[in-house]
């Protein structure tokens, strides 16, 4: 973890439909063209800019950039040939950039562990205009780690998701592993005053049709202990299968206790599991639009003063926007014995407003969960486990929810009129932990098949 002097952080909204600035392009000192390898012109012109010229080259390790001011520009093809490694790594190396590369790895070597471009312990590290083609992990594609002041701004991050294990035994909350699609596009955690903007994250590959779930049996449980985990579903547990396997993230923004005041502006998503997880406090989800993902937004497991506004929602499954506490979303404490003081952890304090959600149950994830099973395009859930704090507080307003259906859609190239599919516009799970403090005005919520809400909607 950095200690630095803290920086003044400005998180504010774009004006909607404003058109983002031009990326500055960073200075070239050196060309690795007078190198016997990228690696020894880095290595040779600490502090300064390398770039990379046009055509394919191909590496076997990672290329390490630290130390300040450095970095690698052009418009080369980096290929990784070694699965086993990251293309990029940026440790220690404030102010370092990454800017116009594409970035692979080439048939045989696309399945990794290892990050593309991975940045650890830095300050004001700039990566713009990337494309990151390939790199199929477990992990993210670009991942930033233990950073402050992070920009990742016009990038492209294609197919970054692969088929692997989710291995939940180690937790008494679940207490099975499954077969699933995994992988984050863009993740960041513990890391502060992070920028996300003007991306594009989608997966053209592993998209999720009845014959992927059945070529790599996704949801398949492969080990359970000999408890069932207290949040684990009892339907999963008995029939050995969980409908839950698509685990992949579009963009991550975690570090419950840690991560904070992150800007995600202006990026577009298709084609994920989740098109943004937050974990985090005084973020800004602004002006993006996710397409055909099963869920849209979730904000959990101690999420403060988190702003979800002017966004667009399109074919989303399970729910849209979603809010909810999670196993982290922990009160504070005083210390007791060995176990020091804890501050506060919680869900709430913050504001949903002028999102449009459409063509909910539309896309390509509406038949994994069944008609039984329909969605709600807002959702707001009650406690994973009893010791969490209740979500509180969150003003929603001047959303929009359309039922896209009863305009007609195409069958068989007729225009039909079908009903919702979701169950209510909104959500509001009911117990002893049920959210408490949410205000509604000025939206407009099409019902679903059983109504508005499932509960009465307090201005």
């Amino acid at each position: 973890m950095i200690q630095r002097p803290c920086k003044v952080l400005w998180v504010g909204l774009l004006t909607l439909g404003a058109a983002s600035p031009p990326s500055r392009v960073a200075a070239s000192e050196v060309s690795t063209r007078d190198y016997p390898s990228i690696q020894a012109a880095i290595d040779a012109n600490p502090g300064k800019v390398v770039e990379v010229p046009s055509g394919v080259h191909e590496i076997r390790e990672t290329l390490r950039i630290g130390g300040e001011g450095g970095g690698l520009v052009g418009r080369g093809r980096i290929v990784q040939m070694d699965a086993a490694k990251a293309i990029v790594r940026i440790d220690h190396a404030d102010g370092a950039v990454l800017q116009g590369l594409t970035l692979t790895r080439p048939e045989g070597a696309r399945e990794t562990t290892a990050e593309a471009v991975l940045i650890t312990d830095s300050v004001d590290v700039t990566l713009a205009d990337l494309r990151v083609i390939d790199n199929q992990t477990r992990s993210g594609a670009i991942s930033v780690r233990s950073c402050r002041g992070t920009q990742v701004r016009d990038c492209l991050v294609k197919n970054y998701q692969r088929v692997d294990v989710d291995d939940r035994t180690d937790t008494p909350d679940q207490g099975f592993a499954f077969k699933c699609i995994i992988g984050t596009g863009i993740l960041v955690d513990d890391s502060q005053g992070t920028l996300i903007r003007g991306n594009r994250v989608r997966e053209d590959r592993l998209v999720a049709t009845p014959e992927v779930k059945k070529q790599f049996e996704l949801g398949r449980i492969i080990k359970k202990n000999a408890v069932r985990g207290r949040i684990a579903s009892a339907r999963d547990w008995e029939r050995g299968e969980t409908d839950n396997w698509m685990q992949g993230t579009a963009i991550f923004v975690g570090g419950p206790r840690t991560t904070d005041c992150a800007q995600v502006i202006g990026n577009l998503v298709e084609r994920a599991g989740q098109g943004f997880d937050i974990h985090a406090d005084h973020v800004v989800l602004s002006q993006n639009i996710v397409n055909d993902a099963l869920i849209g937004m979730k904000a959990m497991h101690g999420s403060r003063h988190v702003i979800v506004s002017n966004n667009q929602f399109i074919k989303n499954s399970l729910w849209s926007i979603g809010m909810m506490p999670g196993a982290a979303s922990l009160p504070a404490r005083a210390a007791e014995g060995s176990d020091p003081a804890r501050a506060a952890n919680v869900d709430g304090g913050s504001i949903i407003a002028n999102n449009v959600i459409s063509d909910f149950g539309m896309g390509q994830t509406n038949w994994i969960w069944g008609e039984d099973h329909l969605g709600c395009p807002i959702r707001f859930d009650h406690a994973q486990v009893p010791e969490n704090p209740p979500l509180a507080d969150v003003v929603v307003t001047g959303n929009v929810v359309y039922d896209t259906g009863r305009d007609a859609i195409l069958k068989d190239g007729k225009p039909e009129v079908v009903p919702p599919r979701y169950r209510f516009a909104v959500l509001i799970e009911p117990g002893d932990s049920t959210p408490v403090g949410l205000h509604f005005s000025s939206n407009i919520l099409h019902p679903g098949v059983h109504g508005v809400s499932n509960a009465e909607l307090t201005p």
